[in-house]
């Protein structure tokens, strides 16, 4: 599902890829609805490919750190001003990554991955990770037959 779903540089939310232009993609904003082009020389970023520095040294995949926020949050939206305002973000985000690194992961970074969870709850998506391994298995399957048809 993330694979979908993009950061655009310079404008706020969340958007889906619905198309690809001719020099740009073709996106439509989660919060109205609204379509657009986003051209080649604006910075994106596809969701799927976000990770999170852990204090083991490796990376935690976005979708499983949504997954687990869901869970610690049944589901609801994060209340990123009440938790900002009493120094909390770091402690909600330890309940949903317990090893995220300390030193690596900013206040920005959290702020902005419980923007990025609100967003998504409002725009009523339920599941951050199973859409995505079912996508890449299609995928996969479709470039098997592929090749075994030009092996033939």
């Amino acid at each position: 599902m993330l694979k979908r779903i993009l950061a655009i540089s310079g404008r706020p939310g969340l958007y889906r890829l619905v198309n690809h232009g001719k020099n740009s993609l073709i996106v439509e904003s989660l919060t109205d609805g609204k379509r657009f082009p986003a051209f080649n020389h604006v910075f994106f970023i596809e969701m799927g490919y976000i990770e999170i520095y852990t204090s083991d040294g490796g990376e935690a995949p976005l979708a499983d750190v949504l997954e687990k926020l869901k869970e610690v949050e049944n589901g609801a939206t994060v209340d990123i001003k009440a938790l900002e305002s009493n120094g909390a973000l770091r402690e909600e985000l330890a309940k949903a990554l317990p090893d995220f690194d300390e030193d690596r992961v900013k206040n920005s970074d959290i702020k902005k991955l419980f923007t990025w969870y609100n967003c998504l709850i409002a725009a009523g998506v339920e599941k951050f990770k199973d859409d995505e391994i079912a996508e890449d298995q299609a995928a996969e399957a479709a470039e098997a037959a592929d090749s075994e048809a030009t092996a033939e």
